[in-house]
C-alpha cells in the first residue's frame, strides 16, 4: 500500500525512531555485559593448579562484575576435552576456559586437537607464571646445578628422569635442559600422573624430576628429596634459596603459566572488560600472596601480550619436540 504524500514525513520520522531505538537497545545490551552468570571451564579435575587459580579469580571476578562466576570442571584428554568444548561455545563472553601452558605442549605433540590453540581461542588474561623445581633423590650425588650436570655426564645413560607422562610439561622441561647442554644422556620414564612419579623418585627408581613447587617442595621440606635448582632464569621468590639452573646451563629457562581464554570471535570490548577486571584482581596483595604460596607469581598482561606468549610457546615446543623426538602417549 502506498503512503499518501502528506503522511510520508511522519512515516519516515516514525521509522527513524524505530531504527534509533533498535540501535540504542543494541548499544545498551553490549554495555550491560555481563547480564547473566559467567562460566569458567577448568579442563582438569578439582584440586590442581588450574582449578585453584581459577577459583580464586572467579570469586573476585564475580564481586567485581556483579554476576555469579561458576567453575565447571570438565577433565579429560590432558585438558583437551574441556578446552575444545569452550572453543566451540558461543563467543559472547559467558563461557571461558582456564588453561596452563600444558595446552601449548599438547599442541606440540598432538596433530589433531579439538581446537586451534592460537586461532581457535581468544586470549583474555594471564593469571600467573612460575618456575619448576629441579629435584633429585637423596642418594643422587649432586646438591647444585653444576654438580647435577657433572654427575649425569660422568655416568652417561645410567640415570633416569621421571615425568607425569609422555608429552607432559615435565618432559619438555627436562628435554629442554638436555638440548641446552647438548650431550646430557638421561632416559625418560613416563608415569600416569605426578603422584607415582614423585613416589618413584623418592624410592630411587628414577633420579631426577623437574616439576612445580607444590608437587615437590613438601617432599623437599620433609627431607625425602633434595632440590638442586630452579628453572627460572634468575632467583625466584617461589624458592629464593634455590640457585637457577641457568648458572650452570646458560640460557636455560622453563616456566609454567596459567591464564583465561575465550572462544575466538568474542567481542573485543568484552575481552577488554574481563582483562581489566582480572588484572585489577591480580594487583591485590592478598591474591599475589595466595598465588605465591601455590608456586606462582601473579602476572597481569594485556590480551595481545598473552596471545604472543601462547603463539611463541606453541612454536617453541613444536621445534623442541621435533629436535628431541618428543611424542604423546
Amino acid at each position: 500500500m502506498r503512503i499518501p504524500s502528506f503522511l510520508r514525513p511522519r512515516a519516515l520520522a516514525a521509522a527513524s525512531t524505530v531504527v534509533l531505538a533498535a540501535l540504542g537497545g543494541t548499544a545498551l545490551a553490549q554495555a550491560a555485559y555481563p547480564s547473566k552468570p559467567i562460566t569458567i571451564v577448568v579442563p582438569y579435575p578439582a584440586g590442581g593448579s588450574n582449578d585453584t587459580f581459577a577459583r580464586q579469580v572467579a570469586k573476585e571476578l564475580g564481586d567485581q562484575l556483579k554476576q555469579p562466576v561458576i567453575i565447571d570442571n570438565r577433565p579429560g584428554a590432558s585438558g583437551n576435552t574441556g578446552t575444545g568444548q569452550v572453543a566451540k561455545a558461543a563467543p559472547d563472553g559467558y563461557t571461558l576456559v582456564a588453561v596452563s601452558s600444558s595446552m601449548t605442549t599438547n599442541a606440540a605433540v598432538q596433530s589433531k586437537l579439538p581446537f586451534d590453540p592460537v586461532k581457535g581461542l581468544a586470549p583474555v588474561a594471564m593469571f600467573a607464571k612460575g618456575p619448576f623445581i629441579v629435584a633429585v633423590n637423596n642418594e643422587f650425588p649432586a646438591k647444585t646445578p653444576a654438580e647435577l650436570i657433572a654427575a649425569i655426564k660422568a655416568k652417561p645413560g645410567q640415570y633416569n628422569y621421571a615425568s607425569s607422562g609422555s608429552g607432559s610439561v615435565n618432559q619438555f622441561g627436562t628435554e629442554l635442559l638436555k638440548a641446552k647442554v647438548g650431550d646430557l644422556q638421561i632416559a625418560h620414564i613416563p608415569y600416569k600422573g605426578m603422584g607415582p612419579a614423585v613416589t618413584d623418585l623418592v624410592g630411587n627408581q628414577t633420579q631426577l624430576l623437574i616439576s612445580s613447587g607444590p608437587s615437590l617442595l613438601p617432599m623437599v621440606r620433609a627431607g625425602k628429596l633434595r632440590a638442586v635448582g630452579i628453572t627460572s632464569l634468575k632467583p625466584s621468590p617461589i624458592a629464593p634459596d634455590l640457585t637457577p639452573i641457568s648458572t650452570a646451563v646458560p640460557g636455560y629457562e622453563f616456566e609454567l603459566w596459567w591464564g583465561l581464554l575465550a572462544p575466538a570471535g568474542t567481542p573485543a570490548d568484552v575481552i577488554a572488560k574481563l582483562n581489566g577486571a582480572v588484572n585489577q584482581i591480580l594487583s591485590k596483595p592478598e591474591i599475589a600472596a595466595n598465588f605465591l604460596r601455590e608456586g606462582a607469581i601473579a602476572t597481569p598482561l594485556t590480551p595481545a601480550q598473552f596471545g604472543t606468549v601462547i603463539a611463541e610457546d606453541v612454536e617453541r615446543w613444536k621445534k623442541l619436540a621435533k629436535q628431541q623426538n618428543i611424542t604423546a602417549d
